[in-house]
């Protein structure tokens, strides 16, 4: 089942477009996070990329 609810990047607003934000035009994102596994074969890349950006 697709995620139908997408949050603003910019004024952090919600909305079911899929395309760009109705109230500021901004980029859409999804505001869940992914489902969480013990075999992930990723989290050494998430790791990374949100050290690199600065979160850790």
């Amino acid at each position: 089942m697709p995620t139908l609810l997408r949050k603003c990047s910019k004024c952090n607003k919600y909305t079911l477009k899929q395309n760009k934000c109705p109230y500021c035009g901004g980029p859409l994102v999804t505001p869940h996070p992914p489902k969480f596994s013990p075999e992930d074969k990723y989290i050494k890349y998430r790791i990374l990329a949100k050290k690199a950006a600065g979160l850790l």
